[in-house]
């Protein structure tokens, strides 16, 4: 997996150093492992290069690291050599956005705060056209609606075999922006409580604005964590010219601090869902 996502590659390398250390090896032990030098496990720990699923099993397994956890890494592993859908729109869709919709596809679970718009898993045709329109000014018409497929495409994560399991938190700002106008808005809030309310993988909960200060005044993020591997996970933060990636398990874990005191303090799901629909009403 040579030519994987930088991030995927780095998400595989910490995980890899995490479990020689933790098995008391050191970078030349895995070198005589690997019958290779030094210098590539090393490359392979920082995400310089990447790892065949053969070297990593091998690893692993002299690592001693459990059937369930390396299952985990070797399923990233393969999924970063194997071609998505999302491929198919790559002369629309920029790297960074690629490696985030490939590491959307194999994450177990992902948590999201919203500060301002609905989550793009849970955004209608009609929003998704509206943020297109809005967001994508230097793009043709074409460009903009194939955004705007690759956006409803994500979404089968929802509904597949083996569903994601999201857990969004929305400010009360997200259900009061009207983004393209009180028709589109009351559609795309009548499609969330209908979410909300019959959709067991999805968790929606609404921050509202009688809670003041949170712990999430620095913006919104996502938490993307794994299959059977509970310490491996990504936070990602959106920026207007490309995301930013925290890999390391201390700013994963501070991430999900914060998480846990917004699920804390925002409404539970049923309140959630009430206030949708009186923000559907006055809309």
């Amino acid at each position: 997996m040579t030519d994987a996502p930088p991030v995927r590659r780095r998400l595989l390398g910490s995980a890899i150093r995490r479990f020689r250390e933790q098995a008391g090896y050191s970078l030349e032990d895995a070198a005589r492992m690997l019958e290779c030098d030094r210098s590539k496990i090393s490359r392979i720990e920082t995400g310089q290069r990447g790892i065949r699923p053969k070297e990593l099993r091998e690893l692993l397994v002299e690592y001693g690291v459990d059937d369930d956890r390396r299952e985990a890494l070797l399923t990233i592993a393969r999924q970063a050599r194997q071609a998505g859908w999302w491929q198919s729109y790559s002369h629309v869709m920029s790297d960074a956005y690629q490696d985030f919709t490939g590491l959307e596809a194999t994450a177990a679970t992902i948590w999201t705060y919203e500060a301002q718009l609905v989550p793009g898993l849970l955004q209608t045709e009609a929003y998704a056209r509206a943020i297109a329109g809005a967001s994508l000014v230097g793009e043709s018409q074409e460009e903009r609606e194939q955004f705007v497929q690759v956006r409803l495409t994500r979404q089968q994560v929802l509904t597949r075999d083996n569903p994601l399991h999201f857990w969004a938190i929305l400010s009360e700002g997200a259900l009061r922006q009207m983004v393209g106008g009180p028709e589109v808005m009351r559609a795309q809030l009548r499609h969330l409580t209908e979410i909300g309310s019959n959709q067991p993988n999805v968790n929606l909960q609404v921050l509202p604005f009688a809670v003041g200060a949170h712990a999430a005044t620095s913006g919104p993020f996502v938490i993307m964590k794994f299959p059977e591997a509970p310490d491996l996970g990504v936070v990602y933060l959106e920026g207007q010219t490309g995301g930013i990636y925290l890999e390391s398990a201390d700013e994963v874990a501070r991430y999900t601090l914060v998480f846990e005191h917004l699920r804390a303090s925002a409404l539970s799901t049923a309140a959630t869902v009430r206030l949708i629909q009186e923000v559907a009403r006055d809309t």
